[in-house]
């Protein structure tokens, strides 16, 4: 499994999340403590906005803890909004092309999860794409495929309801091709304005998710970045989270076309 880092709010360096805290995104990388594997190896990468609308991105097939120019960059980059992650690879070889984030447009995504039995839903997945997306797919694995069949659904005009249909998609399409559902999902995802994630599994073992304000915003995480468990909330599974101008907003979440989307209180240290 994958460990991710997003955060919004007042421009902040992306070390602070990167590589300076005691379990910085970088130290999960060869020692995460809440993910089947220790060890996050299979390549990185970042993505982050400025003053254009869409982000800048750098990624790459090394470890992030053998990079050199991972820390020297995230030394150097402030940013409102960016995503990070560190590669476990299920799927998908490991080259440039299939490491998080993935970005179209002003869109940036990053999962940590997985679709069983992907290699018999690919095709008909990638047959719902209209041919810009189609041809807009790099890599290999499902995390990429699942963010263009987001955008085919919806997501600049709706993100959270494309996020639903296109797991309700998937649910449906695996029940009809293999016979069973087993489907994984912790994603943030950005248009550069705000931040949402999701966190989500058909089994209930959905992988972790954690919320807690830094600076003057907020930032998610699949663990936690230092030992404070106090300053740390855990988001639900079963949770849509969106960080926007108001702070921070955490809802039911439900596949399917017609997706109900309630609120339901989760408490983040202030």
């Amino acid at each position: 499994m994958c460990r991710w880092a997003a955060y919004r709010g007042d421009p902040l360096y992306l070390e602070e999340l990167v590589s300076s805290p005691a379990h910085s995104l970088i130290e999960q990388s060869h020692c995460a403590t809440r993910a089947k594997t220790a060890t996050n190896g299979d390549g990185f990468g970042i993505a982050w906005y400025g003053d254009r609308p869409e982000p800048g991105r750098y990624r790459d097939i090394l470890p992030a803890w053998s990079d050199c120019n991972l820390k020297s960059l995230a030394r150097q980059i402030r940013s409102p909004l960016f995503l990070a992650h560190v590669r476990a690879a299920t799927g998908g070889g490991t080259r440039r092309d299939n490491c998080h984030p993935f970005t179209h447009e002003s869109w940036s995504f990053m999962h940590n999860g997985q679709v069983s039995g992907f290699e018999r839903l690919r095709r008909p997945m990638e047959a719902m794409l209209d041919d810009d997306l189609f041809n807009a797919r790099g890599g290999t694995t499902d995390s990429e495929l699942m963010f263009l069949l987001a955008l085919q659904f919806g997501l600049r005009e709706a993100p959270i309801a494309a996020m639903a249909e296109m797991i309700g998609f998937i649910e449906d399409l695996a029940e009809n091709t293999i016979g069973s559902v087993l489907l994984r999902f912790t994603a943030a995802f950005s248009d550069g304005k705000a931040l949402y994630a999701i966190r989500y599994a058909t089994d209930r073992k959905a992988p972790t998710l954690y919320a807690s304000p830094v600076g003057k915003g907020y930032c998610l995480v699949s663990e936690p970045l230092n030992d404070d468990g106090d300053a740390w909330a855990e988001i639900p599974n079963g949770s849509a989270v969106t960080v926007g101008e108001g702070g921070i907003d955490v809802a039911d979440f439900r596949p399917g076309k017609r997706a109900a989307v309630k609120s339901q209180r989760v408490v983040v240290p202030a």
